[in-house]
């Protein structure tokens, strides 16, 4: 029997770019995959087990309430439909054929980001309007606090290496501003690890992806106060219908979390002893230096820095990571900095023996340009 790759023509990739969407996230474990196949083959009454699989994950987090959607981009335009319509059963099938008045959604600025689709898309979609706080680089408690006024729904916070880090406001500050203003607040911690510590500092609906950190099917988690968490689930019914999650990706997920709470996580520390030899062989290169970076919005991930002296091998940056796709394996970098020269390779998805496949790659195509 020919691969999947054999029987429709695809390449072979080498992730080095992490959990990324357009990649496919990540590889669940047998486990999960067992929970997705016996959810397909079995039926259910749908609301009996959106409710009974969110009480046993809230059990797990020790939260109010939870419940599974199709991706975290569905979380977020749900949990912003949720606090505009609540439980209001003609806005709930309604949404966007009614003016609304209070429906402003506030973010800090440098939170308004694109992580593949634009954040202020989902919140359209969830009938919200965006009212951004503070300025590219800073955003304070209190200028979060001076964007509410009486048209402010919610305040949405942004938690990713996507998003401006620097002089912004904590989410535990912004959990104080929501307080002071009576106002529901939001957090996006769709690729974050600790399941556990937005909703304790103070968010009322946090939002992760399903198949990233916790590396379960296609799917999203929202956990948090449970009138909020049921307003979500009543968006099933409205906007949710076009989003909605199936048997497998529900019981998928839920295994999933078993699985995340108790397995040992690979440590930065160890992500480091992977890299050291693949950084030593790239040091050997002339016109390239690598390094150990630390992820920046602070999670416990070491990657691999590479920046090249674009003078001395000839060729872009840019160039140079649009070679490596095309040759026998599609291989991916994080390449936010491309511009600047510098690429980052996270290794958490990579063998040892495909960080030896980059190094060579890296080595041919820069041989390459410099005989040219």
């Amino acid at each position: 029997m020919s691969s999947i790759y054999e029987k429709y023509n695809l390449k072979q990739v080498i992730n080095a770019s992490g959990r990324m969407t357009a990649l496919g996230v990540s590889t669940p474990r047998p486990e999960v995959v067992d929970a997705v196949t016996n959810g397909m083959n079995h039926y259910f009454e749908m609301k009996d087990l959106v409710n009974k699989t969110g009480e046993y994950i809230a059990k797990l987090l020790d939260v109010e309430a939870a419940t599974v959607v199709s991706c975290a981009s569905a979380g977020i335009a749900q949990s912003v439909a949720a606090v505009l319509v609540k439980d209001n059963a003609w806005l709930i099938e309604n949404l966007h054929g009614t003016p609304l008045e209070n429906n402003e959604i506030v973010l800090p600025k440098g939170h308004n980001v694109n992580f593949g689709a634009p954040v202020g898309t989902m919140v359209y979609l969830g009938g919200g309007k965006v009212v951004e706080a503070g300025y590219a680089n800073e955003c304070s408690a209190d200028q979060l606090a001076a964007a509410i006024s009486p048209r402010t729904a919610a305040i949405l916070y942004i938690k990713s290496h996507h998003s401006v880090q620097k002089s912004m406001l904590s989410v535990e500050q912004a959990a104080v501003v929501a307080r002071k203003h009576n106002l529901p607040l939001i957090v996006d911690a769709a690729a974050e690890e600790d399941l556990q510590c937005y909703y304790r500092a103070g968010a009322d609906l946090v939002i992760y992806s399903g198949a990233k950190a916790i590396e379960g099917p296609t799917s999203g988690l929202v956990i948090g106060k449970a009138q909020y968490i049921e307003w979500v689930k009543l968006q099933t019914s409205g906007i949710g219908r076009a989003m909605k999650v199936g048997k497998e990706g529900i019981l998928g997920l839920t295994c999933a979390i078993e699985h995340y709470l108790t397995a040992e996580k690979e440590s930065g520390a160890q992500m480091v002893e992977k890299m050291t030899p693949f950084i030593a062989n790239l040091n050997t290169l002339e016109g390239i230096t690598a390094r150990v970076v630390w992820d920046a919005a602070g999670r416990d991930i070491a990657r691999t820095e590479i920046k090249f002296d674009e003078a001395a091998i000839g060729v872009s940056t840019v160039e140079l990571v649009s070679a490596l796709k095309q040759g026998e394996y599609a291989i991916f970098f994080r390449g936010y900095k491309a511009n600047e020269g510098i690429i980052e390779a996270d290794v958490r998805s990579v063998s040892p023996q495909q960080l030896e496949i980059i190094y060579h790659s890296i080595k041919a195509l820069v041989s390459k340009e410099k005989q040219a």
